[in-house]
């Protein structure tokens, strides 16, 4: 068993050849929450304010600890396959050829999806500096200057993400210290407490409020999985990986917590709304404009360089599947930089729906292209999961062993498991979620098919 294992997965490394693997841990880590800081924290998390009130802390405090099971989960997958595929070929090597299919298809249309979320998000914060402006301008050229981007090898990916993301990292830490100074008095009229238990107390809307403010803060924490898709352009993945892995959550988990609870405490939750960014609101509040303008510049860059990841994530997950067979060949075609550009032209498909949904729906298209692409991001982490009981069961006895970072048995795996079904289903009562549902099982039932005509197709193709 673990011969074939071996032999395949070594068919599967040769199969995605050609990547540039020239990603260092710095890199991986702050690629990572470039694509995790974005509109999810900045401008959606307004929804699970609104859902939880100041309640919202311990939303995303349950949110870390079902992305910590999912962590365990890729990391372990990643250091012992590191391709571009990822937890597609994952999928693919220990559960099912219709597993690895479906996920990477799935994968790749909700990341399409939240690409146009993404630049609507930008629009929406660009109204602040110029209201004139239609959208559709701040969309065409936002999604120009990325694609181009992305155009480049992926080192200069590399190197221009990592300094995105830092502009992120330092500006939350500056913004929790300002916050900080607000609610204690350091040096600013002291805010205190107040917030936090008045307009209806701690739990405003109760558990249930609470606990469907979790769904938010699961959309806030997807694209912590980019780590294991850039394991196949990272130097040394058994050792980066991990690390990238580990660095990833817990920047996050304080930047999330810590953020929103500054948020909760300096605006009363019951005046958070989606029409702008609620770290912007912070500022205002404070009576500090400039500073609002300043920190609306910053979500403006976090929501481009989301962009700037999923284009790289979509176009490496559409050129994993032309290398298996499942896509047309020529998107897993590479340039003389070693970059799938025809890839990355066909998953910037998502820019294109974004200027039809913004003039179609206008303020609400963000979070109807939000929902629709939340269904992927779920969906992609419950195959992970289960893709990695498999996984431990199938390499238990492998001479020398996998690295192990969950626990002993599959404890933390299924907890995760239960956790993302249970928010899944809870997306039906989430305003401007219920798309979701509505959109992600109809697609999921729509790829299956697809997955069994093109199956049928090459068997009878093979035969002939």
């Amino acid at each position: 068993m673990a011969e074939q294992d071996n032999s395949l997965s070594a068919a599967i490394l040769q199969r995605e050849a050609g990547l540039h693997r020239s990603l260092s841990p710095r890199q991986l880590s702050m690629i990572a929450i470039g694509g995790a800081i974005g509109t999810g924290l900045f401008l959606g998390s307004a929804i699970s304010v609104r859902l939880a009130g100041p309640a919202v802390i311990l939303s995303y405090a349950a949110g870390a600890l079902i992305a910590l099971t999912v962590m365990w989960a890729l990391a372990e997958m990643a250091v012992a396959h590191p391709v571009a595929g990822s937890f597609g070929v994952h999928a693919e090597i220990y559960l099912h050829p219709w597993a690895g299919f479906v996920i990477r298809y799935t994968y790749w249309l909700c990341q399409v999806v939240a690409i146009g979320s993404e630049v609507v998000a930008a629009s929406i914060y660009c109204k602040l500096w110029l209201p004139h402006v239609p959208s559709w301008m701040w969309i065409a050229g936002f999604s120009a200057a990325l694609v181009a981007v992305n155009a480049l090898s992926v080192g200069n990916f590399g190197s221009f993400e990592y300094w995105f993301a830092m502009i992120k990292v330092v500006t939350i830490s500056l913004f929790l210290i300002l916050g900080a100074a607000h609610l204690f008095g350091l040096g600013a009229p002291r805010i205190g407490a107040v917030n936090y238990f008045s307009h209806g107390g701690f739990l405003p809307n109760g558990w249930t409020g609470a606990g469907l403010g979790v769904a938010m803060a699961i959309f806030s924490f997807l694209g912590l999985e980019i780590v294991a898709v850039t394991s196949g352009e990272a130097a040394r993945p058994e050792l980066s990986v991990p690390r990238a892995m580990r660095w990833t959550l817990l920047r996050l988990g304080i930047f999330y917590i810590a953020g929103l609870a500054v948020v909760v405490g300096v605006v009363p939750w019951n005046q958070v709304g989606l029409g702008e960014s609620p770290f912007v609101r912070v500022f205002q509040t404070a009576g500090i404009p400039a500073a609002a303008a300043l920190m609306n510049f910053v979500v403006l860059t976090a929501a481009l360089s989301s962009v700037n990841c999923n284009l790289y994530l979509t176009s490496r997950m559409i050129f994993s599947l032309a290398r298996g067979g499942y896509a047309p060949a020529p998107l897993g075609r590479l340039s003389k930089r070693g970059t799938p550009v025809l890839a990355l032209l066909v998953s910037s498909a998502g820019m294109v729906g974004a200027l039809f949904f913004d003039h179609w729906l206008h303020a609400s298209a963000y979070v109807y292209m939000m929902g629709a692409a939340f269904f992927g991001g779920i969906f992609v982490w419950l195959m992970i999961l289960l893709t990695h009981l498999f996984f431990r069961r199938a390499t238990a006895r492998s001479i020398p062993p996998p690295l192990r970072l969950a626990p002993r048995g599959p404890w933390t795996s299924l907890f995760g498991l239960a956790a993302l079904l249970a928010i899944l289903v809870s997306t039906w009562w989430v305003p401007g979620l219920r798309i979701t549902l509505q959109a992600g099982l109809p697609w999921l039932a729509a790829v299956s098919l697809a997955y069994l005509l093109w199956s049928r197709f090459s068997s009878k193709s093979g035969a002939a």
